[in-house]
């Protein structure tokens, strides 16, 4: 039985540019602009664009926020 693929093609195709450009030095980060040069932020990058234009990626995984117990205080 196959499976179905987690990632579309696009996606690939978006992380394939964002490495390359990463690889030439042309590859920057969003907000303060600087030069991206850990292949981690590059595939993130990319992934990035490409739910942006649509393409088929997972949903961010996001942490979850532990429930803190508050401790009623007695006067």
């Amino acid at each position: 039985m196959a499976t179905q693929r987690k990632y579309g093609k696009k996606a690939s195709k978006k992380v394939k540019k964002a490495m390359h450009e990463r690889k030439s030095g042309t590859l920057r980060s969003g907000r303060s602009g600087k030069k991206v040069k850990s292949r981690k932020q590059a595939i993130a990058i990319g992934l990035s664009e490409a739910r942006r234009s649509g393409a088929k990626v997972p949903k961010k995984k996001t942490s979850k926020k532990k429930s803190s117990k508050k401790s009623s205080k007695k006067k």
